[in-house]
């Protein structure tokens, strides 16, 4: 890697936001056609309701498969009206559309829905009005308002429309409001522009949908560089990047950064000509990055800064990115610190070049074949197969989590093979177990996983097990990213996969998914209820199909949860389910998930004393057939 350019950037604290321009919203501009260093010149109208607006200039913009009154028709989804609403035709495939006026970049779409909302239905963009694809489907509807961000969809298009699958009621589909957001993407430009304004944007891993890459490129700064207003924020890593495709080599001129408080203190301009390959174009020199670190902000108090960046002489690339190297610091309180994501509101890449037509790669296809077992144990014979289960020590393997009271031990009576089962007993220890490297638990229990002999990408993962009744009595069959131990990724951001969680309620079991923008309470998951006759005492097969688009989670064969790639991406954060994880089996006790349930806090977090007596007796075994996992060949 060539050495890096030493032109010193200037930091401006900022006072201003952008120029408004009076140009009308929906037209094409070359937004930002200045000199680096000039204001920041905001595509007009980054943040306008772009459906509103077309509807206004046009009232034939509106158009719908039919109405259920002429009152409810089309126009009242797009009136910017609050009160008023469209209504269709009492058909589940109904469906009601915008046309723009002009091609743009959709960044998010906005459905606010009356009672009569979809169970079941997709929003589409078109560019001619006849073949459309969609960048969200919504499998399992719950109405109100439901705000849908493209990234990383293709996206571009004149319209855009909320198709109809299956109605959530007998009446039609009903819409307060139907917001389109987003712009022209910057064309190729023969005199300097901003560049890099609307075009596809990159990064690994991101907070949440609502602050994906995509953000940092949607010509918004706000006054002041304070708010919420549409940024990117990485999760709480040093390196973390974000990065644009300009859809065609450019010469690059200079940069402007505009930095929410949480901003590097350190970082590097890259370029690229095939986004494998990066050159450094500039970094701050080591005066900058000491006063950058010496400032050490408050929360929610503090203002960003602007980097303007004009290099010394002009380079080439068609990819850019801001690699990150040291995120700053803020009082929690002082004199301790604590460090959050990096957080940019705008990356604009000066220059000339590029290509309006750059656009996102299309999503992951489901696959298809036929399904053959890649691993299987019945646990026959009369001791765990090592060979492909590690056992887990608390203190030796992991340290505590989840605020469980128990430590994992590898103990024959605790964890054992009998009978062709797995059988996973816990133990109470009134007097205290002691963990290698310390801690004192009074209890013990079982964890084995496959994470040294079996990590796989895609396939159906199943277990027949039988579980006990307890509250607190947390057993659990699931998967983790096998990158959790990198430092550079860890937990959320591996992944999680719950194939089956319960914390001691007879009528139901849970599963779900775990990562970044969606972890811990706020995971993306669903209760499997039981039919009348049938608890977590029987034998019942527990399974999740996961392929490159989706998660299905079934019991004995009956789907109850189906998580989506695109629904995640467009509503909750990065799917990170592309890479290898790893089985689990264990037998929790007490700890955050139980206890958001039972309300127990004495004697054990979560765990109430008559599940301490059923463990002090014995009385709470996990049992297990067998494991399964198939995959597609």
């Amino acid at each position: 890697m060539p050495e890096p350019l030493t032109r010193r950037s200037v930091l401006l604290a900022a006072t201003t936001g952008a120029a408004a321009l009076a140009l009308p919203a929906l037209t094409p501009t070359s937004a930002g056609a200045a000199e680096p260093g000039a204001e920041p010149a905001a595509e007009p109208g980054w943040d306008t309701d772009r459906a509103a607006a077309a509807q206004a200039a046009r009232p034939s913009a509106a158009t719908s498969s039919g109405s259920e009154a002429p009152h409810l028709g089309a126009a009242q989804a797009f009136d910017a009206n609050p009160t008023t609403r469209f209504s269709s035709e009492f058909a589940d495939g109904a469906w009601l559309a915008v046309d723009l006026g002009t091609t743009i970049r959709i960044t998010r779409v906005v459905l606010v829905w009356e009672a009569a909302f979809g169970l079941e239905y997709a929003v589409e963009v078109s560019r001619d009005g006849a073949s459309w694809q969609s960048v969200y489907t919504e499998n399992a509807g719950t109405g109100g308002t439901v705000t849908v961000h493209t990234h990383p969809h293709p996206a571009l298009g004149r319209y855009v429309r909320m198709r109809g699958i299956r109605r959530a009621t007998p009446y039609g589909y009903s819409l307060f409001a139907f917001q389109v957001f987003g712009g022209p993407p910057a064309p190729a430009a023969t005199a300097t522009a901003n560049l890099a304004l609307r075009h596809p944007a990159y990064g690994d891993r991101y907070q949440d949908a609502g602050h994906s890459p995509l953000h940092a490129f949607d010509g918004g700064v706000p006054d002041g560089l304070t708010g919420d207003t549409t940024r990117w924020s990485s999760d709480w890593s040093d390196s973390r990047w974000v990065g644009v495709d300009l859809g065609a080599t450019a010469r690059l001129t200079g940069f402007d950064l505009y930095w929410e408080a949480a901003y590097a203190v350190d970082y590097r301009i890259q370029v690229s000509d095939d986004n494998r390959t990066w050159r450094t174009v500039h970094q701050p020199t080591a005066a900058e990055v000491a006063a950058r670190d010496a400032d050490i902000g408050t929360p929610g108090s503090s203002a960003g800064i602007h980097d303007r960046i004009t290099l010394p002489a002009a380079v080439t690339g068609r990819y850019v990115r801001m690699l990150g190297v040291r995120r700053r610091r803020f009082y929690s309180p002082a004199p301790y610190t604590a460090q959050f994501g990096y957080s940019l509101y705008e990356f604009q890449v000066w220059g000339t070049g590029g290509s309006a037509a750059a656009e996102y790669p299309a999503q992951p296809a489901e696959r298809t074949g036929t399904y053959r077992t890649v691993l299987f144990d019945d646990f026959e014979g009369t001791a765990l197969d090592r060979g492909r289960w590690r056992v887990v020590v608390t203190g030796s393997t992991m340290g505590p989590v989840n605020g469980e009271s128990q430590a994992y031990v590898d103990d024959p009576g605790v964890l054992r093979v009998s009978g062709g089962q797995l059988l996973i007993t816990p133990r109470y220890v009134p007097n205290g177990h002691t963990a290698p490297g310390g801690g004192t638990y009074r209890f013990t229990s079982g964890r084995i996983d496959t994470s040294s002999s079996f990590n796989f990408t895609y396939g159906r993962v199943s277990a027949r097990m039988r579980l006990p009744v307890g509250d607190g009595l947390w057993p659990a069959f699931w998967l983790l990213g096998s990158d959790v131990e990198d430092p550079a990724v860890s937990w959320p951001g591996c992944g999680e996969t719950d194939v089956m969680e319960n914390i001691g309620y007879p009528s139901w079991t849970s599963g779900a998914l775990h990562g970044p923008g969606y972890s811990a309470d706020g995971n993306i998951g669903a209760l499997y209820r039981f039919p009348a006759g049938q608890d977590v005492t029987g034998w019942h097969v527990y399974a999740v199909e996961w392929t490159p688009a989706a998660m299905r989670f079934s019991v004995d064969g009956t789907r109850y949860l189906e998580v989506t790639r695109q629904k995640t991406q467009a509503t909750r954060g990065a799917w990170v389910f592309d890479h290898d994880q790893y089985v689990i089996l264990n037998f929790a006790l007490g700890g955050a998930y139980p206890a958001g349930w039972n309300k127990v806090t004495t004697p054990f977090w979560g765990l109430p004393q008559s599940s301490v007596d059923q463990v002090a007796a014995g009385g709470a075994v996990l049992a297990v057939d067998w494991v399964r996992v198939e995959q597609l060949v």
